[in-house]
């Protein structure tokens, strides 16, 4: 992608930027469960649970375009592709343990009602 480019199509409030790269379940549910490590592609979809193979794909894609996932592709027979963050990535994980926080105290405020 090029930088210039990429530039011009982002929206200018910081908090629209950000959701236009994560604002989706299935990219939030992925960034998640490669932040302890490495998984492979059945291993992803098995962990994220009710996501098609091709909507996964797709969401994998874009994110690896956008500079939040690596993708190693070994040269093996059957071939094996991995995915994990980049340093960018990364840095996305105090915006999930946010999440994380306010979805904990969201479920016992609702509980205690």
């Amino acid at each position: 992608m090029n930088e210039q480019k990429a530039v011009k199509e982002l929206p200018a409030c910081p908090v629209e930027t950000t959701l236009t790269l994560i604002g989706d379940k299935w990219k939030v549910l992925i960034l998640r469960d490669l932040l302890p490590g490495t998984k492979r592609f059945g291993e992803l979809k098995k962990s994220i649970g009710n996501i098609s193979q091709k909507v996964l794909t797709a969401q994998l894609r874009a994110m690896e375009e956008n500079g939040l996932i690596n993708r190693k592709v070994y040269a093996e027979v059957p071939p094996r592709v991995e995915y994990s963050l980049t340093e960018l990535g990364r840095s996305l994980k105090p915006i999930l343990d946010a999440l994380w926080n306010w979805g904990a105290e969201y479920k016992e405020f609702i509980n205690k009602k």
